[in-house]
């Protein structure tokens, strides 16, 4: 399980989120909502460890990660999925692979179980195993990105805007992954524009406003929610 408590994070000098604090259970999803400039990026890359938090904790299993470098956090079982598909373009698709294998030295059966069931989930991915990623769509990138993190199997992952570059038509079946994998045992945090399409396959929904938590509840209430506030 993922504790955020009373986290304080920024860039520099310049303060970005006060005083936030959320769960992610093992399970479940737990999607995360806001403006642009709301601070949603930067509460995954605190918790990731990619910003340095001012102030508060984040805890893996009640393990305080909090100033440890990210690749430590990572060893500990998070695993961070940026927006923008942050892939290897060098490499060919089953080499990216393989990069996220890193964290798992050694269980080469574990490996092969893996790969095979993203190419099941995503089959271009396996017609096009050899190709460089360099070459494949924004789509065919975001599934490899979340092809790599899944391969690595960690306890929690963060994603941040899985539909950036994608044609709405592939959510569906991005979101249904991730619905599977949560169903798995993995705790899993989705920052997301795109609420309406992403709140049915979610547990919780947290929405913040200028760094701040704004409110949470139930995923499946969040539609209402937003209404209220709109007609207030």
């Amino acid at each position: 399980m993922l504790d955020v408590k009373n986290l304080f994070a920024g860039y520099g000098i310049v303060p970005v989120l006060e005083d936030v604090s959320l769960t992610a259970e093992a399970g479940k999803i737990l999607l995360i909502g806001g403006e642009n400039g709301a601070g949603k990026s930067t509460l995954l890359r605190a918790i990731a460890g990619f910003n340095k938090p001012t102030a508060g904790e984040v805890l893996l299993d009640g393990q305080r990660v909090n100033g440890m470098a990210p690749e430590q956090i990572a060893k500990t079982g998070m695993r961070l999925v940026l927006d923008g598909h942050r892939v290897f373009p060098e490499l060919s698709v089953f080499d990216n692979l393989r990069m996220g294998a890193a964290a798992r030295p050694g269980d080469r059966a574990g490996f092969d179980r893996a790969v095979e069931e993203i190419y099941s989930v995503f089959p271009i991915l396996k017609e096009k195993h050899r190709a460089y990623a360099r070459d494949l769509s924004g789509g065919q990138q975001q599934m490899l990105a979340l092809g790599q993190a899944f391969v690595a199997q960690p306890r929690v992952l963060l994603c941040d805007e899985p539909s950036m570059g994608l044609a709405q038509s592939l959510m569906p079946q991005i979101l249904s992954f991730l619905r599977r994998w949560a169903e798995e045992g993995t705790a899993v945090v989705i920052v997301e524009q795109h609420l309406s399409v992403t709140a049915p396959y979610a547990d919780d929904a947290l929405i913040i406003e200028r760094g701040k938590v704004k409110f949470t509840c139930p995923a499946a209430e969040l539609d209402d929610r937003l209404a209220a506030i709109s007609a207030d």
